[in-house]
């Protein structure tokens, strides 16, 4: 599992995981300005003041509250769109690092949307779930990382394990290994709890799962040769 996160941690900063990145963070930027546009739009038409000075006020602090509101959206919007880019980060990785071996398969659209937001929901559940333990004293921290650890390395593993399996397939192997992919799953949370760098999450996410993933499957074939 270390080398799986070293080998991720040094690939999302190469030139083709970064293009990956930028364009999942311009695509984010732009949804976000988007909806930003459209509320700012909305409440101007809506709500209508008797002086013009209250509503040029109204405009500026809807803006402005709307800047902050989106700015919490950052992540989660993002994960949603590298979601739908998954299978793109895992061929990145699949032909740079093993060239020898078959290809996996790209999810159907139909499959890779509700996936991605299947993950997004889950990052913000246990997140909601982690801060809802803030009211214990000393286990908020502990309950974010086994929170997150569980769902997320359960969550990438088996998107990496589909790429060659059925999903009934990749969940039995992500059981099989599920001490091994929780601990996988520990250094996503850990990469999900450092402001900025969580941008990188879902990216990270799914490089180390597809090493990850190839290391069991080598390990688990080299066990039943005769």
């Amino acid at each position: 599992m270390l080398s799986s996160a070293l080998r991720a941690l040094s690939q999302i900063f190469e030139p083709p995981l970064r293009a990956i990145f930028w364009k999942t963070l311009g695509y984010t930027l732009l949804l976000l300005f988007v909806v930003w546009l459209g509320l700012n739009g909305a409440v101007s038409t809506l709500v209508q003041l008797p002086y013009p000075w209250l509503e040029t006020a109204l405009s500026l602090l809807t803006g402005i509250g709307a800047i902050f509101l989106l700015g919490f959206l950052v992540a989660p919007v993002t994960a949603i769109i590298a979601g739908l880019l998954q299978d793109d980060i895992a061929e990145v990785v699949e032909r740079d690092d093993y060239p020898a071996d078959p290809p996996g398969r790209a999810l159907p659209i139909a499959q890779a949307v509700p996936q991605a937001i299947k993950f997004t929901g889950i990052v913000i559940l246990g997140n909601i779930l982690a801060l809802l333990l803030l009211l214990v004293p000393g286990i908020n921290l502990v309950a974010f990382f086994l929170v997150n650890g569980y769902l997320l390395g359960r969550e990438f593993f088996e998107f990496a394990a589909m790429r060659f399996r059925t999903p009934d397939e990749a969940r039995a192997m992500r059981k099989a290994h599920g001490t091994t992919v929780f601990l996988g799953g520990l250094a996503i949370a850990g990469f999900l709890a450092v402001p900025i760098l969580n941008l990188l999450t879902p990216i990270f996410a799914t490089v180390m799962m597809v090493h990850l993933h190839k290391r069991l499957t080598y390990t688990s074939a080299r066990r039943v040769e005769p």
